[in-house]
């Protein structure tokens, strides 16, 4: 079920007021005005948040009279006033309402209220006049209705009330990104439309009296809440609107089951299944990266759709139970091959999820699916050899299979190292996963085995390699060319726990017999070597890569190794301009073109002008599509370039927006696959 707030079971309480309001009227009230404390952190809100929060008023726009859109819960505190009545202007700047929780919504909306009112002020003075009730102070026209703190306030009612000067377009704030993005969004023939959303938000408007501790209050809630995670947001969403007989249904016959069947990895099961099913990365960390990914694929659920999806939801949450626990899939192999994978993580579930989908389905036959679980275990092992870095693959691959299997087998191919790399990687390298590597050389489970090292890690004095040097008499070279080497493929073999026991930090000579006795293949062969140093270590490895190399086998198909490139749709998503982004890129793959492009804002340009001039439709249509980002005019101040006569490219969006506007226009010109990013080692590092 959905859960309660707390605002509606709460009952009236000293110095607390709550009543559920409309947005509009609580906001165009005469008697609202509202000042932001001091000790509130400053506007944040992106672009991303801005194109959510209009999709919503679109949405809510779209349906009958009777449905709201809420917004949740507004807290403020009635302004300090003196003996006689009077605020204190030093505090509230005359204001009614001091707000302590809901500052970047309601400035948002204050935002959106100005681009809709500029767009039509000429047009339609009537609802302009509307709008103005909203924007600005019944007694003072040239003030603005919320008043941020005055280190910003001058910014944003410049924005609000049109009062930018010409020297205004260079400077950088939220309030101005934010406010250029609404009107590009907003054409003067949706004005009315957009405005009947607007007018079904609704809040919780929660009031404190003079004698409640605002301060205290805005620290109990941004230190010591708990917010709500990704899954439990869908859970609401899915429920959210439905009779309580549909919820009920939904919650027992779909919800639990996929509760159940991933337990504590609920989170991860939406985040890899959003993976699967859209072929992008689903951001987690400092955003809802994964709720608003479910919003924008799932924007409406009737009952009829939610059942149906609901449906495959359950199907796909048992299927992510098996990748959990592969002992339960009905095919030995398959099990043990899923836990093998389940070695290097969960990274590659999305494209195994959809591969064992299509096996139980009857899509895909058991050798295909085997033999794609063999590649991506190679890619991955090979990649940790030669110490490339794992993430930011799957979704490329889950494209990838959206092609064929063969398009599958040729990506997979792409970004897996060569031998000729991995024998590199083998032969100076610590080994990765050395149970798993060793135990499927050999041939054998490695559970009830232990990882004995030839030459110990850390060798005695007393300890020797062929019975008649002391490590202590060896000299300092050959000491660390032999600690060099102790953790590579050639030193290291499994052997029983009683055996390994009594080999720990014998010397070889005594290791040998113990050697001979253990069942492992590949231990027993070393009994036949005379000594144990850097020499025979190297040869050792050199035999086990011979075989490593066939067990973990590169696809047979052409390819290149790709100098760890991105591909464009895949590339990191940043908040803001973080510190270091100029020099983000190392370079760019422009469809075979090599281009010396350091950071996205210079992407996002070239890419535009280049398709303007080879794919010049494409950009219509998506600019079109989107609002954005190239306009006939220069409707408003700020950073622009001309593309073209009568046509610019604004310039002024956050690093986010430029490379969502890249992926886009790229896929509307279908040259998305052809794109791609060598990240700098600064962009590497960038948060």
């Amino acid at each position: 079920m959905v859960p309660r707030s707390d605002t509606e079971n709460m009952s009236t309480a000293t110095n607390v007021d709550a009543t559920a309001v409309n947005t509009i009227g609580w906001l165009s009230a005469s008697d609202t005005t509202i000042v932001v404390p001091v000790y509130q952190r400053q506007y944040r809100w992106d672009i991303g948040g801005c194109e959510q929060l209009l999709g919503d008023i679109r949405a809510v726009a779209d349906t009958d009279d009777g449905h709201t859109h809420f917004i949740g819960s507004i807290l403020s505190s009635a302004a300090t006033r003196d003996a006689d009545g009077v605020a204190d202007p030093e505090d509230t700047d005359g204001a009614r309402l001091v707000l302590i929780d809901g500052q970047q919504r309601i400035t948002t909306l204050m935002l959106l209220v100005a681009a809709l009112h500029h767009t039509l002020a000429a047009d339609d003075p009537e609802l302009a006049r509307e709008l103005e009730q909203v924007l600005v102070r019944a007694d003072d026209p040239t003030r603005t209705k919320l008043r941020p703190h005055r280190a910003w306030a001058d910014v944003f009612e410049s924005v609000v009330l049109g009062r930018r000067s010409p020297a205004d377009a260079q400077r950088d704030s939220r309030f101005d990104d934010n406010y250029a993005f609404f009107r590009s969004q907003i054409r003067p023939d949706e004005a009315a439309h957009i405005w009947r959303g607007l007018q079904k938000l609704e809040h919780v408007s929660i009031t404190l009296g003079t004698s409640a501790n605002a301060q205290q209050i805005f620290e109990s809630l941004n230190s010591t809440g708990e917010p709500l995670r990704d899954h439990e947001l869908i859970h609401n969403y899915v429920l959210m609107g439905l009779s309580h007989a549909e919820q009920s249904e939904i919650e027992n016959e779909y919800w639990l089951p996929i509760e159940q069947n991933t337990g504590e990895q609920i989170g991860s099961f939406w985040r890899h299944y959003l993976i699967m099913l859209t072929g992008r990365e689903v951001t987690v960390a400092g955003e809802r990266g994964v709720y608003d990914a479910f919003r924008h694929e799932f924007p409406r659920l009737g009952i009829d759709t939610l059942r149906r999806h609901a449906a495959q939801w359950r199907g796909l949450s048992d299927i992510y139970r098996t990748l959990l626990e592969p002992e339960r899939s009905g095919d030995p192999l398959i099990g043990r091959h899923l836990a093998h994978l389940n070695t290097f993580g969960r990274g590659t579930y999305p494209l195994v999820m959809r591969l064992l989908r299509d096996h139980l389905h009857g899509d895909l036959d058991a050798s295909g699916f085997l033999e794609s679980v063999e590649h991506l275990q190679s890619l991955l092992l090979r990649r940790e050899v030669v110490g490339l870095s794992n993430d930011r693959l799957v979704a490329r691959l889950c494209r990838a299979a959206d092609l064929g299997p063969g398009a599958l087998v040729h990506a997979i191919a792409r970004i897996t190292p060569s031998d000729e790399r991995a024998r590199v990687g083998l032969k100076y390298g610590d080994l990765p996963h050395a149970a798993y590597v060793l135990g499927r050389l050999a041939d054998v489970d490695p559970d009830g085995l232990e990882i004995e090292h030839v030459v110990p890690l850390s060798p005695g004095d007393d300890w020797s390699g062929d019975g008649e040097r002391r490590w202590a008499d060896y000299t300092d070279d050959e000491q660390n060319a032999h600690r060099a080497l102790a953790g590579t493929l050639g030193n290291l073999t499994l052997l029983e726990t009683e055996l390994a026991d009594r080999a720990f930090d014998a010397s070889f000579p005594a290791k040998r017999d113990l050697y001979a006795r253990s069942s492992v293949a590949t231990t027993a062969e070393l009994a036949a070597a005379t000594g144990w140093g850097t020499a025979a270590i190297s040869a050792r490895t050199e035999l086990l890569t011979a075989r490593f190399v066939e067990v973990w086998k590169r696809p047979a198909v052409v390819g290149i190794d790709d100098d760890n490139l991105t591909p464009v749709l895949d590339a990191k998503k940043r908040r803001g301009w973080p510190r270091g982004w100029q020099r983000e890129f190392d370079y760019v793959e422009f469809r075979g073109e090599h281009w010396e492009v350091k950071d996205v804002r210079y992407l996002f340009n070239r890419v535009f002008k280049r398709l303007w001039a080879d794919s010049r439709q494409s950009v219509i249509d998506y600019s079109s599509r989107r609002g954005g980002p190239l306009y006939p005019s220069m409707a408003w101040n700020g950073q622009w370039d001309e593309v073209a006569e009568g046509q610019y490219l604004y310039m002024g969006w956050d690093s986010k927006y430029m490379l969502t506007a890249v992926q886009g226009v790229l896929e509307e010109a279908g040259w998305a696959s052809e794109v791609f990013l060598k990240y700098s080692y600064i962009g590497d590092a960038m948060s």
